[in-house]
């Protein structure tokens, strides 16, 4: 069990306790804290309290984390659409809705679960968690993403990727119109200092950069592509929303808004890389999903 402790600072005071927690635990739900907390894992000034006490200036808390319990990961046979195959590599197009690995809070119906049943060979560079996974894009976010199938492969792509040669092109919805036709976004990312749970533009944030062109303007909305040039978590979200433009129903950035898209509009729709084994440039494309197509044609006609 890991032990951990924190002192109330002024930014902290009248926050509830299981809200603070998560804040300080990002890796883990608030209905766990609630749980620790209900456990007596939680205490404050040395006293036992509730989920929903109040925080005050130099409060002394301390929580203790249970080991995780272990837990087995199964194949499920789950429909994938598979884009492209061979010995070495698959190219799926991840549905939206769907995780890309297991956690503890999410054990089953994921993709790595349907990789698992679709194929006896992944690579294992990540760990019986994310076998295969050499990339991932946000359960809300579908699209295209590669999967190796052995870790000689998973190694070269993962060069790529720290290299910025593979190339990934999404298409979103966004608040607001853009008025600039295109556009290139610098802002380094990090932990949010004030939310543990989102990422914002910080100055001791990773360099992050993304580009993006405008392909239609609508009354209250744009269309638009995005390419990312590195690749950190939720960036496109981070840096849309940075320069004033959202992404239309994201609810960890800007919360769902009148359009009720289950998530943030976002799709990874291109996908390029030289391919290890064959070393050849290979480049991918699919379709926008129908959720998205009805969307657009939603607020054109608005």
């Amino acid at each position: 069990m890991s032990i951990f402790n924190y002192i109330v600072k002024d930014t902290d005071i009248n926050n509830r306790i299981d809200r603070l927690l998560t804040d300080l635990n990002p890796n883990h739900s608030r209905s766990k804290i609630q749980q620790w907390i209900t456990k007596g894992l939680v205490t404050v000034n040395g006293q036992k309290i509730k989920a929903n006490y109040r925080c005050e200036k130099d409060d002394e808390i301390n929580w203790s984390i249970p080991e995780p319990n272990e837990f087995k990961i199964e194949p499920e046979n789950i429909p994938l659409e598979i884009v492209y195959e061979d010995n070495d590599l698959l190219v799926v197009n991840k549905p939206k809705g769907m995780v890309v690995h297991p956690s503890a809070d999410h054990q089953s119906s994921t993709l790595v679960n349907a990789l698992l049943y679709y194929s006896k060979e992944l690579s294992t560079i990540g760990g019986k968690e994310r076998p295969g996974i050499v990339h991932r894009i946000d359960k809300d976010t579908g699209g295209l993403l590669i999967v190796a199938k052995n870790d000689h492969i998973h190694i070269a792509l993962t060069k790529q990727l720290q290299a910025r040669k593979i190339e990934r092109i999404y298409e979103a919805i966004v608040q607001g119109v853009i008025e600039h036709e295109k556009g290139l976004i610098d802002a380094p990312i990090g932990r949010d200092p004030k939310n543990r749970l989102r990422m914002a533009v910080v100055d001791d944030g990773k360099p992050s950069i993304t580009h993006f062109h405008v392909l239609k303007r609508f009354k209250e909305y744009s269309h638009v592509i995005c390419q990312l040039e590195t690749g950190r978590t939720h960036q496109i979200r981070v840096h849309m929303d940075y320069i004033g433009h959202p992404l239309v129903g994201d609810p960890k950035y800007t919360g769902n808004g009148w359009l009720n898209t289950d998530g943030q509009v976002l799709f990874a729709k291109k996908l390029g890389f030289n391919h290890p084994s064959k070393n050849e440039w290979m480049e991918f494309e699919v379709d926008l999903p129908n959720y998205f197509k009805d969307l657009l044609l939603k607020i054109d006609t608005e």
